[in-house]
């Protein structure tokens, strides 16, 4: 068994992308511009957003973070982002979610410039997604991909078998998988919570990717020998042996899966740091104008 560690590949991602931001300012060119939106003071948001900020500046990238009350209208919100639409030096343009339930999350995606719609959001770049034309894809899913090619995980003709279908995870990673490219060329199952027969789908596959949003739901006997898996979950539970009071868990029952399993996520440390790299990936491709990659 062996670990898809995703700071350790993130980070080769962030020196990569430290070079080339200083190779363009060395051409006189200015370094990409992120522009972050956190509204109100959820603890996990705030985590989220102040790691992205962080990662900004270790790889020379500008950032701006606009903080708003979590009484803020949403027109007022909606003005924030088209002023940033129109503002030539912001590349990258993200709204931290979930928001306030007062505030129209779809709207609030399709105001965002699909140019600077770095997190993949918007329909525009999930239809060109879909469509296998250039797009910023989704910065998870994104992630994942990265880290399957950066470990060399072969993935031609084998059976993926994703578990969530959610419009920011499940599903687009299940497109991913399924395009024409490498990594990619997988036989993809999409599943979910009430799928029937699930953990007979799951023994069937060489790749399962979790992200069904409940602690420990893949268990030991869901998967086959030699599987790789990737925990896309993330989840605080109750643990009296912490100074804090908990631990951090993913959608795999970690102890029972890891032993059998070729390649597995750790969580934390997996998925988490990938999908800030992709962002980063996203908002560089941007900063050059390019819209989006196809893998």
């Amino acid at each position: 068994m062996q670990i898809l560690d995703g700071k350790l590949t993130s980070q080769a991602i962030k020196d990569q992308l430290a070079e080339q931001t200083t190779a363009l300012k060395a051409l006189g060119k200015k370094a990409p511009h992120l522009a972050a939106i956190l509204v109100g003071y959820d603890g996990a948001s705030e985590t989220y957003v102040a790691s992205k900020v962080k990662s900004c500046a270790e790889i020379g990238y500008n950032s701006t973070l606009l903080r708003f009350e979590d009484t803020i209208s949403e027109k007022h919100l909606l003005d924030h982002i088209i002023m940033l639409n129109e503002n030539p030096d912001i590349d990258g343009i993200l709204v931290q979610l979930p928001l306030p339930k007062h505030i129209n999350e779809e709207l609030v995606i399709n105001t965002i410039d699909p140019s600077k719609d770095v997190d993949g959001f918007h329909p525009m770049n999930v239809g060109k997604m879909v469509s296998g034309l250039p797009a910023f894809l989704p910065a998870t899913p994104y992630g994942i991909m990265l880290m399957l090619e950066h470990y060399k995980i072969d993935t031609k003709g084998k059976h993926a078998v994703v578990i969530g279908r959610s419009h920011i995870v499940g599903t687009p990673v299940s497109i991913l998988l399924s395009r024409n490219s490498n990594p990619g060329n997988c036989t993809v199952t999409l599943c979910h919570s009430h799928t029937q027969n699930l953990r007979e789908i799951c023994l069937q596959a060489d790749i399962v990717v979790a992200a069904v949003g409940r602690p420990h739901f893949v268990t030991g006997d869901m998967v086959k020998e030699g599987a790789v898996v990737v925990d896309v979950g993330i989840h605080r539970i109750p643990d009296e042996t912490k100074k804090s009071g908990f631990r951090l868990v993913g959608d795999v029952n970690y102890a029972e899966v890891a032993p059998k399993a070729s390649f597995i996520t750790p969580v934390p440390g997996g998925v988490g740091p990938m999908t800030i790299a992709a962002l980063l990936k996203n908002t560089y491709q941007a900063a050059i104008g390019q819209k989006g990659n196809q893998n």
